[in-house]
């Protein structure tokens, strides 16, 4: 019988928390959970603003377009697992509608549940990638 392969990104992110948070009760875990959950929303927030100026942020190449980014907005999310606090990107024409967490939505419970179901069947964060492009569309 093959044995299972064990350096799966997956388990690496699973050690990685294991290691930094060394959780012993459930309550830890939903803190690192929580912990990582904010900079990922984050991150993915970022590619959206990326997408709808047409540029990375620090690019020092001529633009196609007037529209800058404009700092961030705080706010706080509701996960199954609490709240989190969030900066979301802004832009100084004001047209960015993120597709991730629209504007006035708070509620993230389910995008939360389904990246982790994802993660639990053996996704790699490509294929999650993938499958959230399917869903949102970014």
């Amino acid at each position: 019988m093959a044995r299972k392969n064990n350096d799966t990104p997956q388990n690496k992110i699973v050690n990685e928390i294991l290691e930094q948070y060394n959780p012993t009760t459930v309550e830890d875990m939903q803190n690192a959970l929580k912990d990582i959950f904010g900079p990922m929303f984050e991150a993915m927030l970022k590619g959206e603003m990326n997408n709808h100026l047409g540029y990375e942020n620090n690019d020092h190449r001529e633009k196609k377009t007037t529209n800058r980014r404009n700092g961030y907005t705080k706010k706080v999310l509701k996960t199954s697992n609490g709240s989190i606090p969030i900066n979301v990107p802004r832009d100084r024409e004001a047209t960015f509608e993120p597709k991730l967490i629209p504007k006035r939505s708070k509620d993230v419970s389910g995008i939360q549940d389904k990246v982790l179901s994802m993660y639990a069947k053996g996704m790699s964060q490509r294929d999650i990638a993938d499958t959230i492009e399917d869903i949102y569309g970014f």
